[in-house]
């Protein structure tokens, strides 16, 4: 114990990083970003619908290998999502969409490369390949979001 301290005062942090994540500050979070959040997560729902639908679609009707038609379905689900992102979750005008775009597409290829590990993972344990998409899918989805928010559509 440092001399002259109570022990309560040592507990408690000196200082807090601006930006760290915290229960206070995600109460203090004002209605439009909480409004955000719930915009995204439907357009992901949407988008999840979508990947899960060309991925059945790709695997069952073509015979498509899982790992292509996880791909094949990533990028339908994207374009569905850019523009439902675009047009109403981050609305914001006088943004480049050709950059947006790009920087939409850099943070869900980096979303897909966390998604395939997480499917060969998962598949590589027994699971079902429609199941393990699914939760892959899950999982995956905080990291997007965060990039999408601060960066993306910034």
């Amino acid at each position: 114990m440092v001399s002259g301290q109570a022990p309560e005062t040592l507990a408690r942090p000196t200082s807090q990083r601006p930006y760290a994540l915290s229960i206070s500050r995600i109460r203090n979070t004002d209605r439009s970003a909480w409004v955000q959040l719930l915009k995204f997560c439907i357009v992901g729902a949407s988008g999840y619908v979508v990947n899960l639908v060309v991925f059945y679609l790709m695997m069952h009707s073509l015979g498509t290998d899982y790992i292509i038609a996880a791909v094949g379905a990533f990028f339908v689900a994207w374009l569905s999502n850019f523009v439902l992102n675009r047009q109403w979750t981050f609305p914001r005008r006088g943004k480049s969409p050709v950059l947006q775009a790009i920087k939409y597409l850099i943070v869900s290829l980096i979303g897909l490369a966390v998604n395939l590990a997480i499917l060969w993972a998962i598949v590589h344990v027994g699971s079902d390949t429609l199941v393990a998409q699914a939760i892959a899918i899950v999982l995956v989805t905080p990291i997007t979001f965060m990039l999408t928010r601060s960066w993306a559509f910034r």
